[in-house]
């Protein structure tokens, strides 16, 4: 199957172009093209935090800006999860390599990526564990459970994503007085998140504010893992696995959540009131917004969903746009590394051009312990794509010269990045 789909891209390839237009043959190319159209529009809720904007309302253009990049995370842990299969097929130590580099990322997270984001080092006050630290503690977590046979390890991750909202009835007497109980801190980096408010380490900090919480996303990417066998089956057998488990994901989604069954703790036909009094969200806002903190069942049904009937659809495609977005896909962590503080540096470069002066705001704690944005800062929704377009241009030649280097070299660093 990967020799034919060689084949089939370099057919449709330029025999002068660089290698890394075209995916090492051990490569899958529906993964890579996937994988780099989410950290596109990743891009964009990040271009957000620094427009002042809210994370969706109910104006279908802030909430459609908020929800496309909902099949973001989703896709970065289930995918995770299948990289690790396929790396798991091809070399041995796999315990060993996914111990190191799931500490490598929460380093980064609490060191690199803390500054990228805030542009301020008072560390004391403010740290936050993000995509990029749960990916790194759920592969930690990994190191343990790929010792196990792939149906157990598939079932582990199927029953933590279906079943952790049981406990939306219980969550309420949970949240009520649990900086009292002696393992708050642990309730909060399995699950609670950062509802329940910060976990302070000491009287005066630091604090942690958990945005990615373990439960549910290491069964997504356990789920990724098990799944990552489907797509070593002959094209047409996973073709027909990946559009019926896709297609079953999204009816399911639209059956539970339609009906208010179970999956999700917020009912849709239930909307709370807006922002400063605003009205309710309309109806089909209020029932595609589903729970991210911690990601419900409604939620991930919703996105990995059509991510996986996507798969056989995308797999093959070679045009100009495709071999683009793979570029993007096939060196996700080096683009992500580059893409916090280059749009963080382009918000400060917009302040300077609309206000004169560059906005103290954008040294506060963003993206979860900033206040509010001064008056007359917010963007319109036209500028925050500008900006986003500007920085995936800009992103465009590193990404494109790394992926070179990567198919060119196998140094074991190259791993890390």
């Amino acid at each position: 199957m990967l020799r034919r789909l060689h084949t089939i891209m370099s057919a449709a390839f330029h025999p002068a172009q660089l290698a890394a237009d075209a995916p090492p043959k051990s490569r899958i190319g529906s993964v890579d093209l996937i994988r780099g159209a989410v950290m596109i529009l990743m891009a964009i809720d990040h271009a957000r935090v620094y427009s002042g904007i809210p994370a969706g309302g109910p104006r279908p253009g802030i909430f459609f800006t908020r929800w496309i990049t909902h099949f973001c995370a989703p896709a970065f842990l289930f995918l995770a999860g299948t990289s690790i299969f396929l790396y798991a097929r091809k070399h041995t130590g796999v315990s060993r390599y996914l111990l190191s580099r799931g500490a490598w990322l929460i380093f980064l997270e609490f060191t690199f990526l803390r500054v990228a984001w805030t542009f301020n080092f008072d560390f004391m006050h403010y740290e936050m564990a993000g995509v990029i630290w749960v990916i790194g503690i759920c592969m930690i977590l990994m190191a343990g459970l790929v010792k196990l046979p792939l149906p157990i390890v598939g079932t582990i991750g199927v029953v933590i994503i279906a079943a952790h909202n049981l406990m939306d009835s219980h969550m309420g007497a949970l949240l009520d007085g649990l900086d009292q109980n002696r393992f708050s801190g642990l309730w909060k980096i399995f699950y609670v998140g950062f509802f329940a408010g910060p976990i302070q380490f000491g009287p005066n900090g630091p604090n942690l504010i958990v945005l990615y919480s373990i439960i549910p996303w290491i069964g997504v990417m356990a789920a990724g893992y098990a799944f990552g066998k489907i797509l070593t089956l002959d094209p047409a057998r996973r073709n027909r696995l990946c559009l019926a488990i896709g297609l079953s994901a999204v009816a399911l989604f639209l059956v539970l959540r339609g009906f208010n069954l179970y999956g999700d703790p917020r009912p849709w036909h239930a909307a709370a009131p807006g922002r400063n009094g605003a009205p309710p969200m309309p109806a089909l806002l209020s029932f595609l917004n589903t729970t991210k903190y911690p990601a419900s069942l409604s939620f991930l049904l919703m996105t990995l969903g059509p991510i996986i009937a996507l798969i056989p659809l995308l797999e093959g495609m070679s045009g100009a746009v495709a071999r683009t977005i793979t570029v993007f896909g096939r060196v996700p962590f080096f683009y992500y590394m580059l893409h916090i503080p280059l749009i963080h540096t382009l918000a400060l470069v917009v302040s300077k051009i609309r206000l004169g002066v560059v906005s103290p705001w954008l040294f506060t704690n963003h993206p979860m312990g900033n206040p509010e944005p001064p008056e007359g800062y917010v963007w319109s929704l036209a500028l925050l794509y500008l900006t986003w377009v500007i920085a995936i241009l800009l992103l465009y030649p590193a990404c494109r010269w790394f992926a070179g280097l990567k198919a060119r070299k196998s140094d074991w660093w190259l791993q890390y990045l």
